[in-house]
């Protein structure tokens, strides 16, 4: 089992850039995939970014493309989204999750984060 912490969320003007942490309790984080979701206030949750468990696969949805990055830092037991040229429609309560190979569905992830807000003003 692995208990996930985010941070790093907050109110930023579009175009800003925002860097979400996700700390992972536990000796076994490497053995995860894994990936950032996210929801919008009356909205499903969505599949954002995802990274293999070592680091050499990732994954992003078309609207975050080119903008977002996923890494992860295993010695650090952390994985981050770095989020630039962001837009009002990323405004968001973001997740981080872990599974054991990688995901793009919502759905397929056991372990999940209590989520960190992050807020783009036009």
């Amino acid at each position: 089992q692995v208990q996930l912490v985010e941070s790093g969320g907050g109110l930023v003007q579009a175009g800003g850039s925002l860097r979400l942490s996700c700390a992972a309790s536990g000796r076994t984080f490497s053995r995860y995939a894994m990936g950032w979701l996210r929801q919008a206030l009356g909205k499903e949750r969505e599949f954002v970014a995802a990274i293999s468990r070592n680091g050499g696969t990732t994954d992003y949805a078309d609207s975050v493309k080119g903008r977002f990055t996923i890494s992860r830092d295993n010695a650090k037991n952390t994985v981050y989204l770095q989020m630039n040229n962001l837009k009002p429609e990323d405004t968001a309560v973001y997740y981080c999750a872990a599974r054991w190979v990688l995901a793009i569905t919502p759905g397929e992830y056991d372990y999940w984060g209590q989520g960190t807000q992050v807020t783009v003003s036009a």
